[in-house]
């Protein structure tokens, strides 16, 4: 029977390739020259460290805008609350992925409550979805790029 996975995932190099690049134009711009501010990337988040709070503002603007012309989808990046201490800012922004359990399980609610001839089944950080025709499995595709969801999904693994 033909079955596709439904996934989020961030391809990390490029995300690695966009905090590179935004370190790269906070160097080179006027309004932080002799400012120490700067991206810094863990496997899960990206903290950015700046000398005052607003400019941790504009240092989110140049990274979303780094993400989106790498093609990152930027519903993917979760920004926490900034921490200020002594003459320092720093702001966690925290990279979203896999699905978790109740946004897998809104996933499925929403295909069966569409009422397609297909079924769907939680798979550990995805959700499995089978069905007897191909056209099928492309309807419940494309019924959820049209849905308002608040990350980003993919589509891998289509067996025919």
């Amino acid at each position: 029977m033909p079955s596709f996975d439904i996934v989020s995932e961030l391809d990390m190099h490029e995300v690695s390739n966009a905090v590179d690049q935004s370190n790269r134009e906070i160097q080179m711009r006027y309004d932080f020259k002799g400012v120490d501010a700067r991206f810094e990337q863990n496997d899960s988040s990206v903290i950015m460290h700046a000398e005052v709070e607003f400019q941790l503002q504009q240092l989110l603007d140049v990274l979303r805008t780094k993400m989106v012309g790498r093609k990152i989808d930027i519903r993917c990046l979760e920004v926490k609350d900034p921490e200020k201490a002594n003459m320092r800012a720093r702001q966690e922004v925290v990279l979203k992925q896999g699905l978790d359990q109740p946004f897998a399980k809104k996933i499925v609610k929403m295909i069966k409550d569409a009422k397609l001839k297909v079924q769907s089944q939680i798979q550990g950080d995805q959700v499995r979805v089978t069905g007897k025709k191909r056209d099928d499995l492309q309807t419940v595709m494309a019924f959820l790029r049209e849905a308002d969801l608040e990350l980003p999904l993919q589509f891998n693994n289509f067996r025919d």
